[in-house]
């Protein structure tokens, strides 16, 4: 389905959003598309909590033989090892490792960017170490005369480095980007530059003492139907294969994948605390985050904001997204094994409470909004609760709140938590208790 759909953009207003309205292709909008049958009917989308089924969730502290986990060494040894190779088979695919010959370029630096206030360095990561293969550029900002070395947030955006800040010093993205403000003929232009300021809060984070590294994901698998021919996942088909197995990763592996090679870079920096990295990100680029800080424990802490179906709600719910609409309208976002549930969720053998035990015992917060009923914020919380008891069996507070809590009423215990009013985006707001969890659990660690 390539058809085109009215986007609504939040537009460089220092945080006031403007209702302007853009042409986008569907496969960039998770949250306005709605879940269409094989047959091309329309299937009802359900927001009414009263008609929700009841279900079971699997327990993460049951073995697949039936057996209890009764210690951390056995969660640690036996149980989350087997929980990820789930998650690997069924959900988001196998994920290569580190690649041979990756290499880190910087290619400019500024000392006094942002009008003195912060550092600024534009890395050229080579994922094979050749001239012409695939690569990525990482954009690091560093709170000037902070003493170092710093904590850090990393993350992917979606339209490319130069859309964080209206900073003139940011090399504008050359690759695919999906249309939009800024953007002809899928190429950004000088007009692009700050578009997505609000969403980062590039200042705010700098003056709390926190660096800011980030990524266009586009540079890692372009998002839309047939993008993995211009993907790192490329790299690793075998003769005669043109499409990944069905148990190898998807998008949303590759995408994870590229916060690993990241956090690769970040360890190399002299300026960075790699033992003090946070990785973040919103909407499809949440379920990444949570997928890479399952996967990789470098990550000290994991931020998912308004990540919806596949990332922190739970997928027995039926509300809002679903397993069988968002493999659908993104099949490539997922591995192939993933579709086999589309019809029978309740067969699936984990379900996302699983994957956000998987962090534990590291900090992880959760962030929805009111508004954003498609990512069922709900189910959110609930899948938040029910990893609680893991994280509890490793010796931490786990989650402190047995109930939804009210809008505005952030939760910072081990599992973080909020929800706040409006709609699909990441706010001011959002940065701030972002932040302050950061302060609790990170920034002095």
């Amino acid at each position: 389905m390539r058809g085109k759909i009215l986007r609504r953009r939040f537009l460089k207003t220092g945080g006031l959003a403007v209702g302007s309205a853009f042409l986008m292709s569907c496969e960039q909008q998770e949250e306005e598309v709605k879940p269409v049958a094989a047959g091309g009917t329309l299937k009802v989308v359900n927001y009414d909590e009263s008609k929700v089924p009841s279900y079971t969730l699997p327990n993460p502290l049951v073995m697949a033989s039936g057996q209890r986990v009764t210690s951390a060494r056995m969660w640690v040894e036996k149980r989350r090892p087997q929980l990820l190779k789930l998650f690997q088979t069924y959900e988001y695919g196998r994920s290569p490792g580190r690649p041979r010959g990756m290499t880190f370029h910087v290619i400019s630096a500024d000392m006094n960017a942002l009008g003195g206030k912060a550092i600024r360095k534009q890395v050229l990561i080579n994922f094979t170490g050749k001239k012409d293969g695939p690569r990525m550029t990482l954009l690091m900002y560093l709170p000037k005369g902070a003493p170092g070395p710093l904590p850090m947030f990393l993350g992917l955006n979606f339209d490319g480095n130069q859309t964080v800040a209206a900073d003139p010093g940011i090399i504008i993205n050359p690759g695919w980007v999906a249309e939009g403000w800024g953007v002809i003929d899928h190429r950004a232009t000088d007009a692009s530059r700050g578009d997505a300021a609000c969403r980062w809060q590039v200042e705010k984070i700098l003056a709390r003492g926190y660096g800011l590294a980030t990524a266009y994901y586009g540079d890692i698998e372009p998002d839309y139907n047939g993008g993995i021919h211009s993907s790192v996942r490329s790299l690793y088909l075998r003769p005669r294969q043109s499409e990944p197995a069905p148990d190898e990763w998807g998008a949303i592996g590759a995408w994870a994948w590229g916060l690993s090679r990241a956090m690769d870079c970040l360890e190399t920096d002299k300026n960075v605390d790699p033992r003090r990295v946070a990785v973040m990100g919103h909407s499809r680029l949440g379920k990444t985050a949570l997928w890479a800080g399952a996967q990789d424990t470098r990550f000290a802490m994991v931020i998912s904001n308004d990540s919806g179906e596949g990332g922190a709600a739970l997928s027995r719910r039926w509300f809002g997204e679903t397993v069988k609409s968002i493999n659908t309208h993104f099949p490539w976002w997922f591995c192939g094994n993933f579709k086999k549930f589309n019809n029978d969720v309740n067969a699936l053998p984990v379900d996302q409470h699983e994957l956000i035990a998987l962090i534990a015992p590291r900090p992880v917060y959760i962030a929805t909004a009111a508004d954003d009923l498609w990512a069922d914020p709900t189910g959110m919380f609930l899948a938040a609760k029910a990893a609680a008891p893991v994280y509890q069996l490793l010796g931490t507070d786990g989650l402190g709140a047995t109930k939804m809590p009210g809008i505005d009423q952030p939760v910072t215990t081990t599992i973080g938590f909020h929800l706040r009013c409006g709609p699909h985006n990441v706010t001011a707001y959002d940065w701030e208790q972002f932040l302050n969890f950061a302060d609790v659990h990170m920034k002095a660690s």
